[in-house]
This record gives C-alpha cells, sequence and structure tokens, in this order.
C-alpha cells in the first residue's frame, strides 16, 4: 500500500486532478479506435507503434498540468520531459498497449503516474473502451465505472502452483531471463498473453495473481505500483528490490526487470526463479 507524507487534503486534490486528465485522455483517444488510422513505427528494428491518438492524448495531458501545476515536472512517452521544480513529476503514458489498440482489442489503457520525489504517490489505468478506471493511492485503491465505485483487493494466492500468471509475450525475455520466466510458467496453473496494462489492472481486482516483464520504461511502470500496492499486492525487481529504488522512475533511458504479484507468498516464490536473471539498474 503507498504511504507518503503528503497530506491527505492534497492527496485527494491530486487524484482528483488525475482524473481529469484521464478523463481528457479519453476523450481524445476514444474516436480513433476501432477506426482507420495512421501508424508510425518507431522502432528501428522491429515493430513499435505510435499513433495520433497517442500524441494528441499525452499533449492533452501536458497542457493541462502546466496550466495547473506549473512547478510540477512531466515525463511523457512522446514529448520528453520538464523537469520539476519541486517535489512532483507526472509519468505519462497515452495509449499503453499500442499494439492491442491499433489490433481492435480492449486491453490498452492510458497510464498516468504522479511521483513524489521518485516514489509513486497516484496510479492511474484508464480503460476507455470498458469504462473502467483503476486508481491507487495513499491508503488503498478502487475502480470507477459506469456502476459506480469499488474498493480493489488482491486476491491472497498460497502459492505459485495455484496461480494465474500473465506477461506481454514469452519472445520479450532474453538471456537467462527466458528460462527464469519459463520456470514460473511451468509452475504455474495457467498462462495469459498480451494483456498489457490490464494485466496489472487485474491484480487489483483480485483475477490475475502475477505479471512478470522486462525492460519496462517509467511510463510502462509508475501508474502501475499504486494500483497494485494500494489493492494489497507487491510489485518489485527481479532482485525484490523496490521500483523506486535510486530514483529510476525519473531516468528516461532505464528500463526495469518487474515482478508483480497480489500476495507476498507468490511474490517470494517467483523471485526464486527470477533473482538468477536480475540486472542491476541503479542510476
Amino acid at each position: 500500500m503507498v504511504t507518503s507524507t503528503v497530506s491527505e487534503t492534497e492527496a485527494a486534490e491530486l487524484l482528483a486532478f488525475a482524473d481529469v486528465l484521464a478523463e481528457a485522455a479519453r476523450g481524445v483517444i476514444m474516436p480513433y479506435f476501432r477506426s482507420s488510422l495512421a501508424i508510425e513505427n518507431k522502432a528501428n528494428g522491429g515493430y513499435d507503434p505510435v499513433t495520433e491518438a497517442d500524441k494528441s492524448a499525452e499533449l492533452v495531458m501536458r497542457r493541462l498540468i502546466e496550466d495547473r501545476f506549473p512547478n510540477h515536472g512531466i515525463l511523457g512517452e512522446e514529448h520528453g520531459d520538464r523537469k520539476a521544480e519541486g517535489p512532483f513529476t507526472w509519468v505519462l503514458d497515452p495509449i499503453d498497449g499500442t499494439r492491442s489498440f491499433v489490433a481492435g482489442l480492449p486491453v490498452w489503457g492510458t497510464l498516468i503516474g504522479l511521483l513524489h520525489d521518485g516514489e509513486p504517490l497516484i496510479g492511474i489505468i484508464d480503460q476507455g473502451f470498458t469504462g473502467e478506471r483503476f486508481r491507487g493511492y495513499p491508503g488503498g485503491a478502487d475502480l470507477v465505472d459506469r456502476s459506480g465505485s469499488r474498493r480493489l483487493v488482491a486476491r491472497p494466492c498460497a502459492r505459485l502452483g495455484d496461480a494465474v500468471i500473465a506477461t506481454t509475450d514469452a519472445a520479450i525475455f532474453s538471456g537467462l531471463e527466458g528460462p527464469s520466466y519459463e520456470s514460473i510458467r511451468q509452475g504455474a496453473r495457467l498462462a495469459r498473453y498480451g494483456c498489457d496494462c490490464y494485466a496489472y489492472a487485474m491484480i487489483a481486482l483480485g483475477t490475475i495473481d502475477l505479471v512478470v516483464e522486462t525492460a519496462l520504461a517509467p511510463w510502462d511502470v509508475a501508474a502501475l505500483v499504486p494500483v497494485v500496492s494500494g489493492a494489497g499486492g507487491q510489485v518489485s525487481d527481479w532482485a525484490g528490490a523496490p521500483i523506486s529504488s535510486g530514483r529510476r522512475l525519473l531516468s528516461r533511458g532505464l528500463r526495469t526487470q518487474l515482478l508483480a504479484t497480489g500476495s507476498r507468498a507468490v511474490h517470494e516464490e517467483a523471485l526464486a526463479h527470477l533473482r538468477p536473471a536480475a540486472v542491476s539498474h541503479a542510476p
């Protein structure tokens, strides 16, 4: 669960503003979903798509932040960095899971994270098509959808053998990472693929028990930590260290090996498989 020195009143104000950002991004993105749209490939090798929906949604959020909180920093996937003049930095991924987005699959999401002195404070995973907004904040997490809101509580899975696990694609793992992931997959009850950020939302909802991924940028991660931990789950790198250690979420160039689970027991069991392939990412 996220703890913070930020006052309850200020945290509530910032969470309400994060909702404003999510609503604005949703309004920009949804007209593009399941429509004809131009797709660029950002990768020199391979395929890393970006669309006008990604770019425009981030710009809308950045403008809102700049108007409301001119001293806050911004780290965005599509439009670069703005240095903070204080402890707060917003970390934005307008569409996490752009491959799913262009394929018309509703498992993408808008990720909005707020860091306080480099530590995750508030996180939102917003899925505009289903109308679901998963929110994490100091003291808890909730799901806001068309039927109202409810508290999120991760499932207390007792062991890996009973766990439902997920990752974006088994092909993302290289070197020792591949055998480490495969040993977890073989020990789990069920594995699912291609869910992007939605898999982390399902940890908070209590339907998935473990997500393991690698080479994640700060904008892939910052919003997930408050949602999972606010629901009682665990998030660390593959060595078991906090994701925010060394202020890594403020470092654009760093890539993180991530483990998120609903229960501490499954987390510790998974770490035994992952530690041999853990890479230090301290700045």
